[in-house]
């Protein structure tokens, strides 16, 4: 059996976080990620302000991921502001709909949580 890449290299992960229900849900997906050792978390608003350290960081890893909640896809937007693409994730493309998505274990899990 061949050697497993998958934990090789920086991935950051980032999430809108926004106000609406799919931003919670958005922000809990990837905090279970980040608990699981998928990714590293990051600020994506430190992202939008251009802290040099994150934006940095953000340029500097080897994979970014961005999980949006709504088609306005900010996380994905503030990092394409920076010159980064990243791997995006739109919950509204998976079905979930702002204000019809409330946030519970059994939503998180069935998004692929390891609850």
């Amino acid at each position: 059996m061949g050697d497993c890449a998958c934990n090789s290299g920086v991935k950051i992960i980032y999430s809108c976080s926004g106000a609406a229900d799919v931003g919670e849900l958005s922000d809990r997906a990837v905090r279970q990620l980040r608990k699981e050792g998928i990714a590293q978390g990051s600020c994506i608003a430190a992202i939008g302000v251009e802290l040099s350290g994150y934006v940095q960081s953000a340029k500097g890893a080897d994979m970014t991921i961005a999980i949006d909640g709504c088609p306005v896809g900010c996380a994905r937007l503030n990092l394409e502001n920076i010159g980064v693409t990243p791997v995006a994730i739109n919950l509204a493309e998976l079905g979930f709909k702002k204000g019809e998505s409330p946030y519970s274990e059994t939503l998180l899990c069935g998004c692929g949580g390891n609850c």
